[in-house]
């Protein structure tokens, strides 16, 4: 069914965050069919027993009047549905059941799909929204750069070869030695874009359902409760999304993924990430090949697009509007060849810090979690355990380092103050001399 184009004003939330959708006062509206509905309140009530029709709509997030109550009507009139008792007099109030013959339905539907939950978004409506979506590093400037990045030791040339990568919105390489901040970096940018978006539940195409708000990567914005119940609540109002992975992932991590259990598909992670950052954190030590999975995003890099495939051979278009980063502590001209570097717009390097940003570094985590020391203590860091050893300085041994003597003074039940014994107790468990 295609969705009824309506010239209804969206509801304002809050300055730089996208209008809520109204709510749809209609079957056409919701651009979903009355059987669509109409089977997942069977399934609904066959998985969650008897409810009230209010609570009907929480779980199918579709507003009674005007849709439920029509898709109910349905149900009753053919038997699938039946009311048990009321509360009042409203129809929300009383309280609805399945019927054998639903249940039947009811089963028999779920061998095409299991999905219950949240009514979905016909994916046309959530193209046409990401079509429209601004993407927001357009906006990154400077001064939001430096301040999304200050309660880092970060020196002015890599400031200023990050600005203008982040700025492109073009995917980048972010490289160097493993513990010098390439995530924290990559978090902070995903801090500072600012606003929000909508995430939708779920998406349906031709009665197949695909999964998509997913609490591990989306994270809802505030919005008083009265704007909520006046929206379309099958959209949820988040912050732009950032989503890591690392060497755990696979070719198929990027595909729909079709989960046998329910009967309908799970959004793989970039879909997940429309609108906001995904980071592919350790490139180089997936078990895919690097050039297959460069491979995979040459068209949606330069076509702005991404295709998916359902198990009928159905393929569907969604547009592409993700920062991806990639993350390695290998040099990028030993992973691929110059030809798909080319393709690569950024390749910025994280170096290993300086001895005064090392040190500069230490005196913040130190007062962070509190510790005590005279300068000298740190001198003897340096001199003796970097300098003597011939160790490279990493942003992260600070941090590490602190916090192994910190567990230390927990179990003797020492106060926290650092001295060169302290400092060699923990540099004795946390590096491994070779």
């Amino acid at each position: 069914m295609a969705q009824v184009v309506t010239t209804k004003e969206g509801i304002k939330v809050g300055p730089g965050l996208p209008d809520l959708p109204p709510a749809p006062e209609s079957v056409e509206e919701t651009g979903l069919s009355l059987d669509f509905i109409a089977d997942l309140i069977c399934k609904t009530l066959h998985t969650r027993g008897t409810l009230f029709g209010s609570e009907l709509v929480d779980a199918i997030k579709l507003p009674w009047y005007g849709v439920l109550d029509q898709a109910v009507r349905y149900l009753r009139e053919e038997e699938l549905v039946d009311v048990r008792r009321g509360t009042g007099q409203f129809e929300t109030q009383w309280l609805y059941a399945i019927t054998q013959k639903g249940l039947a339905r009811s089963k028999q539907v779920m061998e095409q799909t299991g999905y219950v939950g949240p009514a979905p978004v016909p994916i046309k409506v959530y193209n046409d929204y990401i079509e429209r979506y601004q993407v927001p590093w357009e906006g990154l400037t400077e001064d939001i750069l430096r301040d999304s990045l200050k309660d880092l030791v970060i020196n002015e040339r890599l400031i200023k070869k990050l600005g203008p990568a982040f700025n492109s919105g073009k995917s980048m390489f972010l490289y160097g030695n493993a513990g010098n901040g390439k995530t924290s970096i990559a978090e902070r940018f995903a801090r500072a874009l600012k606003g929000g978006m909508l995430v939708p539940y779920a998406l349906e195409l031709g009665g197949q359902v695909i999964r998509f708000f997913d609490s591990a990567y989306h994270e809802p914005l505030a919005v008083e409760e009265e704007k909520v119940h006046r929206s379309d609540r099958r959209w949820v109002l988040c912050k732009r999304p950032f989503i890591v992975v690392g060497g755990e992932l696979r070719m198929e991590h990027l595909e729909l993924a079709y989960d046998e259990g329910i009967r309908c598909y799970n959004a793989p992670f970039q879909l997940k990430a429309n609108g906001g950052v995904f980071m592919i954190d350790d490139f180089g030590r997936q078990r895919v090949h690097p050039k297959d999975l460069l491979n995979r995003w040459i068209v949606p890099l330069e076509k702005g697009i991404d295709f998916y495939t359902l198990l009928t051979g159905q393929q569907i278009v969604v547009p592409f509007k993700v920062l991806i980063i990639f993350s390695t502590n290998l040099a990028p001209k030993d992973l691929v060849e110059e030809a798909f570097l080319r393709r690569i717009r950024y390749k910025v390097e994280v170096g290993d810090p300086s001895e005064d940003e090392f040190r500069e570094i230490f005196r913040r985590v130190a007062q962070a979690m509190k510790f005590e020391y005279e300068p000298e203590v740190l001198d003897y860091l340096v001199d003796r355990h970097y300098k003597q050893k011939g160790r490279g300085f990493r942003a992260v041994h600070p941090r590490d380092l602190l916090n192994q003597a910190r567990d230390y003074c927990n179990y003797m039940g020492w106060s926290y103050k650092l001295t060169p014994e302290l400092v060699d107790l923990a540099v004795d468990t946390y590096f491994v001399e070779f």
